[in-house]
């Protein structure tokens, strides 16, 4: 080897050398940086990787009624849940094998299980279907499974890696008396994308991905104080997801007890009455269209005169609350919506809208008597009356000669209010264009709050409508189109010569206000409608003296350890400022209806002299359908309102129940009352709340002299 191939080598080896120990010296820095200089961060994200955030929901609060009697509650099924971090670890055979595997057990089928699975706003997800909830939580794929199905997952934990069974609270509804209530009790759903971003927006911790909100009813008006504070468990896992032990927990707070006004025992009679009556009507003959009564939908409330506290409040058609428990299938949420159906969700008692009929004239009668008229004006009462170029007939009742307010409120003469409206209409506006034109009767039925909502307590109130002269006007500019477009064009063999022309009117001069409609206006005719909740409100003025309050189905909230946190006290929406002689006057008159005029066929031998019930019957037309029945009444301590929408005249359809509930109320057994038998004891509410224990245990209100 030569002196020049030597020094080569050794400069090579040098190389070599200088370049190895570059490298340890970088790797060295490297370590250093990583567990020196970086050593906390990196250990503290060690660790929670192996540190898993759990939400541990709260039990909803309770609701009960007046006398502590459950009304919702909750209960304990067995849930199962997958965790989805450690089968993203699973290659595709294993997942679909585990999952098949799961569906065995619980009856599902593997690609049911997947959607489940699917985090809400990825793609594929299905909305109602997917999870909301943090995708670091395991996932619940089914509830109320059988303790064999949950045994079998459990007691085999090798077959079902990441499948987890435990016991969560879902709603139940003891239904005492066998009360159905769903409209007042309302339901619950998972929370949405929205409300959870809405929520974290408003640093709101009370909710999160997994929780269930309410939707209707009581459970949404009240849903805050209902819900709870979710509590949050921290556990440690290894590498395959099993979980090696808690690290910490912050325990979840139950939510709080709502108290409501209603009487479960009142409740079940005037759902049981309502439901009565409507079978009734529906296998009852209507001699006007030649076919029996189809008695589609109803409503009944009991209200107390002078609070407005919701006693009871039933509705028809109905559902089943427990549908809701554990998520809903489409189809039953379809029927739940259908009109095919009836629309069972829809609460007809504050949500639907129906023409009032003669149940109008007491309000009416309070605007005439102070704008003109007096207690000793006498009108005629005709049976038919001629307005423009047709007749307006009565349909309660017939001909009665010269007649008082109070004889053709008993009566429910038609004629003698037509007279009354129309008379408004030529000294006040009789020129149909003019908007501005005054109508003593709509200013009246405004003060008595109709055409605005009342405040219930209860999501979705609908505002009922008063079709006065700029509703007209506003309607008109809103269809006209619409039924110039029928009226323009050639007849065809599916437009009726009535809709043909209604359509050609309507579009000529569809925005004056006419003295036919003052006419119908006068009697609840036309198109004006009201809630049954507006009713009973403004019946409850006449009771009371004058007072508009806001119905109310909530009485307190509660805490889990049974200390009253809030009372909800009545609330005054306002007041009809009628002379007491006027109120009077009307008082007297509804008497008379109860004793002599439309109602006193179903009251016979009743103790009126005892239980002194005003009444006013109503029968309202609506073109293309039967008529709709109403009775409005009242005692000094109650309203009791009830409609049957296609139900025939209103003592006719619903006499009967309104005379049994006032049984119930009062104890009455024939002729003779008997406070004993009251549906609530002592008859009338008691201003005491329930007795709760810290046991749990829940006492009827304690009242003077004991319970």
């Amino acid at each position: 080897m030569t002196a020049t191939t030597s020094r080569r080598s050794r400069l090579r080896l040098i190389v070599i050398q200088a370049l190895v120990f570059s490298l340890l010296a970088t790797l060295g820095a490297r370590l250093y940086f990583l567990q020196v200089v970086s050593g906390e961060d990196y250990q503290g994200q060690a660790a929670s990787q192996s540190i898993r955030d759990v939400v541990v929901q709260p039990q909803r609060g309770l609701i009960v009624d007046s006398q502590g009697r459950p009304l919702v509650t909750n209960r304990l099924v067995w849930v199962v849940s997958i965790d989805t971090t450690l089968l993203g670890r699973f290659d595709e055979k294993q997942r679909r094998a585990l999952l098949r595997r799961t569906g065995g057990v619980l009856g599902m089928k593997p690609a049911a299980i997947e959607r489940k699975l699917a985090l809400c706003g990825t793609d594929g997800a299905v909305p109602g279907k997917c999870w909301n909830g943090s995708p670091y939580q395991p996932v619940p794929v089914a509830e109320s499974i059988t303790e064999q199905q949950a045994l079998r997952i459990s007691e085999q934990p090798e077959d079902f890696p990441g499948v987890l069974v435990e016991q969560q609270s879902v709603r139940e509804y003891p239904a005492p008396f066998g009360i159905n209530a769903a409209h007042l009790l309302g339901y619950l759903s998972p929370i949405t994308s929205d409300e959870l971003e809405a929520a974290e927006d408003s640093e709101d911790s009370s909710v999160n991905g997994a929780s269930v909100v309410g939707r209707a009813g009581v459970e949404k008006s009240y849903d805050d104080w209902l819900r709870g504070q979710p509590g949050y468990q921290r556990v440690a896992v290894n590498s395959k997801g099993q979980v090696l032990g808690d690290v910490d927990d912050t325990a979840a707070q139950p939510g709080d007890t709502l108290v409501t006004s209603i009487d479960a025992k009142v409740q079940a009679v005037v759902e049981a009455q309502l439901n009565k009556m409507i079978t009734t009507a529906r296998g009852t003959f209507d001699e006007v269209t030649g076919r029996n009564y189809e008695a589609d939908s109803g409503a009944a409330v009991v209200m107390e005169a002078d609070t407005g506290r919701i006693v009871a409040m039933a509705n028809q058609p109905t559902y089943d609350p427990d549908v809701w428990v554990g998520g809903i299938s489409s189809t039953k949420l379809k029927e739940l919506y259908s009109e095919a159906a009836g629309t069972p969700l829809l609460a007809r008692a504050f949500q639907g809208q129906f023409a009032p009929g003669s149940t109008w004239k007491p309000f009416m009668t309070a605007g005439a008597l102070t704008n003109g008229y007096s207690t000793s004006t006498v009108l005629s009462c005709p049976s038919a009356i001629r307005i423009g170029n047709r007749d307006f007939h009565n349909h309660e009742s017939g001909a009665y000669g010269s007649v008082t307010f109070a004889r053709a409120l008993e009566v429910s003469c038609n004629t003698f209010f037509y007279q009354v409206g129309t008379r408004y209409w030529r000294e006040l506006g009789s020129d149909p264009a003019d908007v501005k034109a005054k109508d003593p009767l709509v200013e009246e039925a405004k003060v008595f709050g109709f055409g605005s909502r009342t405040g219930v307590d209860l999501p979705g109130e609908a505002s009922g409508r008063i079709a006065d002269r700029k509703w007209k006007l506003a309607y008109y500019k809103s269809m006209k189109d619409y039924y110039c477009g029928i009226s323009d064009k050639p007849q065809d063999a599916e437009t009726s010569d009535f809709v043909y022309k209604f359509a050609y009117e309507f579009c000529v001069e569809g925005y004056k206000y006419r003295e036919a409609d003052a006419a119908n206006f006068a009697i609840g005719q036309g198109d004006t409608i009201v809630t049954p909740l507006q009713l009973a409100r403004a019946y409850g003025a006449l009771a009371n003296g004058g007072t508009l309050w806001e119905p109310r189905v909530g009485k307190a909230i509660v805490s889990p350890r049974g200390e009253v946190i809030k009372q909800i006290k009545p609330t005054k929406a306002g007041g009809v400022d009628l002379p007491a002689s006027v109120l009077g006057y009307i008082d007297e008159a509804l008497k008379g209806v109860s004793r002599t005029g439309t109602m006193s066929w179903k009251l016979g031998g009743f103790p009126l002299d005892d239980v002194q019930i005003r009444a006013k019957t109503g029968s309202a037309e609506v073109y293309g359908k039967q008529s709709t029945g109403w009775v409005a009444s009242y005692t000094d301590d109650y309203v009791v309102v009830m409609m049957i929408s296609q139900g025939g005249t209103g003592s006719g359809s619903t006499g009967d129940g309104v005379r049994a509930i006032w049984e119930a109320l009062y104890g009455v057994e024939g002729d003779q009352v008997d406070p004993a038998r009251s549906a609530i004891p002592g008859t009338t509410q008691p201003d005491a709340l329930p007795e709760f224990g810290r046991d749990g245990s829940i006492l009827p209100p304690a009242r003077e002299g004991g319970r």
